[in-house]
């Protein structure tokens, strides 16, 4: 997980006695202050900023320009941060109540970073239910750093394309035909543009591609 440098962490510090007391900017830096061991709190109160375009209201044209400069995070941070803040939100709301907060042990709370591998894992077609299970498990459950559920989460789709051999080899197959028949397309435009070859190639072309169509549909 990122953490500030004391240099970063001055000028929060600055930046929240400088904000007015009790406001929701001053809120805001409070919890980026408290991020290394906070980031849901953050992650919420910069979803706000973010979804209401507070950042305007205080002199910034974009939400980047904003954590930039006014609480010192990076881009890549805060876009990951906000995903993972708005997954749980919408997926796996029941993490976000303080009583889980308050009844786990922090170190293992788990970080964005993880709840973004879980978030990514949850769009995968290759795996199923059980696999996000497990994955949400060891993450809630377990704390299990980023690096370790990124590494689960390919071992399950690797096992998941060698359990099914047939499928993974119809799939290879539709994309080689694809490109096939992209390619065969592509060549009798040029032929008919250039008139390399006769009307009667041409035909057997377009007949050729009519056919590899038909069977793309049957199968």
């Amino acid at each position: 997980m990122d953490s500030f440098k004391t240099k970063s962490l001055d000028k929060i510090e600055e930046k929240i006695q400088g904000a007015e007391e009790n406001s929701f900017r001053q809120h805001v830096l409070k919890s980026a202050k408290g991020f290394k061991t906070s980031w849901i709190e953050l992650g919420r109160a910069m979803y706000a900023v973010w979804k209401d375009k507070m950042f305007k209201e205080w002199g910034y044209s974009t939400i980047d320009a904003y954590s930039t400069k006014e609480i010192g995070i990076r881009k890549q941070t805060v876009m990951k941060l906000l995903r993972s803040y708005y997954f749980l939100e919408k997926e796996e709301p029941g993490y976000l109540r303080s009583e889980y907060i308050d009844s786990s042990d922090a170190s293992k709370l788990p970080t964005y970073e993880s709840v973004d591998v879980l978030r990514t894992a949850r769009n995968k077609k290759d795996l199923d239910s059980q696999d996000y299970m497990v994955l949400k498990k060891e993450i809630f459950e377990k704390g299990k750093d980023a690096r370790d559920v990124k590494k689960d989460l390919v071992s399950m789709m690797r096992q998941r394309q060698e359990l099914d051999p047939e499928e993974a080899h119809e799939k290879k197959r539709a994309t080689l035909i694809k490109r096939l028949l992209s390619t065969l397309k592509m060549l009798k435009k040029e032929i008919e543009i250039s008139k390399l070859a006769s009307a009667s190639v041409v035909k057997e072309t377009e007949s050729l591609i009519r056919k590899i169509e038909s069977e793309m549909n049957l199968g």
